[in-house]
Order: C-alpha cells, then sequence, then structure tokens
C-alpha cells in the first residue's frame, strides 16, 4: 500500500460521493456490507491489476481494451505503446472508464480523466521518477525504451464504486497471490 494518510482520506471522500449520487440500482447491489474503504482497496489492489480501459474514438464510437493497471496512490497508472489506437484516442479525448474484476468477488469501476506521465514532447509529471522507478523494478529496466516505445497515464477519477463480496477473503487472497516474473518475456 503506497497511499499516505490524505490520499486515503480524499479516496474515501470519492467512493462515499460516487456512491451517493448513483442511482437507487446501483446502491442495492453495492451497500455498505458490499464495498470498502478506501483503506482496504489499496490493501487488495496491488501489484498489476488488469484493467478493462474504455475510450472513445473521434466519431463517438467506444472502444475497451487490456491494460495493465497499478494502484497508487489512490489512482490507476497504466502504460501503452506510443503508437495504440488507445494513445491516439486519449491524446485527442482524455476522459476514460476503466473496471478491474475478478469474477463476482471484486469489481472496481472507474470514471474520469487522464493525464499523461510521460509526454514525448513535454515534461513529464513531477513524480515521473518515482512511478518510472517502479515500473522498471516490477517490469525490469531493459524491458522496453522507457522513453521512446510506451506512455504512461493517471487516471484521475470523478467517480468510483467498488463492489466486494468478503473482505476478508479478498485479503487472504491478495497476501497469498504468488509474484509475477514480469521480466521473463519467454512464456
Amino acid at each position: 500500500m503506497r497511499e499516505t494518510p490524505e490520499e486515503l482520506s480524499e479516496l474515501q471522500r470519492l467512493l462515499d460521493a460516487s456512491l451517493s449520487r448513483s442511482t437507487a440500482h446501483l446502491r442495492s447491489i453495492i451497500d455498505i456490507d458490499r464495498t470498502l474503504t478506501a483503506k482496504q482497496l489499496a490493501q487488495v489492489v496491488t501489484g498489476m491489476c488488469t484493467l478493462a480501459l474504455s475510450t472513445v474514438t473521434a466519431a463517438g464510437e467506444p472502444r475497451i481494451s487490456g491494460v495493465d493497471g497499478h494502484f497508487l496512490h489512490g489512482m490507476w497508472h497504466f502504460g501503452t505503446a506510443r503508437g495504440a489506437a488507445k494513445a491516439r484516442h486519449l491524446a485527442a479525448r482524455p476522459a476514460a472508464s476503466a473496471a478491474h474484476m475478478r469474477g463476482e468477488e471484486l469489481g472496481v469501476f472507474t470514471h474520469g480523466t487522464v493525464e499523461i506521465l510521460n509526454p514525448q514532447d513535454g515534461d513529464p509529471a513531477a513524480d515521473w521518477p518515482d512511478l518510472l522507478a517502479y515500473f522498471k523494478d516490477f517490469y525490469g529496466a531493459d524491458s522496453f525504451d522507457w522513453d521512446n516505445d510506451v506512455v504512461y497515464y493517471r487516471l484521475h477519477p470523478h467517480w468510483m464504486a467498488v463492489y466486494a463480496a468478503d473482505f476478508a477473503q479478498l485479503a487472504a487472497q491478495s497476501d497469498s497471490r504468488p509474484p509475477i516474473d514480469h521480466t521473463d518475456r519467454s512464456v
């Protein structure tokens, strides 16, 4: 868990506000017994979490694809190839939605706006050196040409809801997940 107390407080405010302005249908599914606090969420979504990322084409058509999501400091961070269609979509229309689901046990649903962390022709985000160190440690320093091959984003959420069937079970699963060796690309 990398969140500061201030980040957890901000995330908790977002979770509470999002649920309070959700539809009655959603609130009937995600009630106080089937959601997580900000602290619990940060404990459960560690390491790499596959996200279904939704972007929009110039014609207003939705597109969905998968990305490696990393929940850091209360927000999703993800990358893609600089030439990927989703990178073009996000450069022109930075609104995005992301969902992380683990069967029927967990669903984290987020709507927001992306920030490019390492623009090719601009200044990187202030925290990019720390994030880059994290990503290099996770994927391997030689996995990419980090300056030219990949672009990373932070999804600034304006709405986020969490469905969790059983926090204790999720926490136990998170604690027992074996580490993944992302540096071995031979598989």
